[in-house]
């Protein structure tokens, strides 16, 4: 079974930060907010992302770096058998995990 790897930022501005690795399976078409789902149901539902766009029907909310560069975790793919790094934004203040604040 195929699956993507992430990498993720997790903690907050106090306690800090440390990067934390999951395995996660892979399906078709899956984006990596997807993936942060998987995680959350699966194996951590405290992992704290913003997203809005499945209960309000908004956009933008999900944006974090990926492999140091800025996009929607909504619309990245997630690819069979790869390995990513996902950090929360800078420049905003930080929630935590892959949380900031929208200020």
């Amino acid at each position: 079974m195929a699956v993507v790897t992430l990498n993720v930022v997790r903690g907050d501005a106090e306690s800090g930060a440390s990067l934390e690795k999951f395995e996660v399976p892979f399906r078709d078409g899956m984006s990596l907010l997807d993936a942060i789902f998987w995680i959350r149901e699966h194996k951590d539902p405290s992992f704290s992302v913003r997203y809005s766009c499945r209960s309000a029907n908004a956009c933008k909310e999900c944006s974090a770096f990926v492999d140091g560069k800025a996009g929607y975790l909504c619309s990245i793919r997630a690819v069979p058998d790869s390995e990513v790094k996902i950090e929360p934004l800078t420049g905003r203040p930080w929630i935590k995990d892959l949380a900031t604040a929208l200020e």
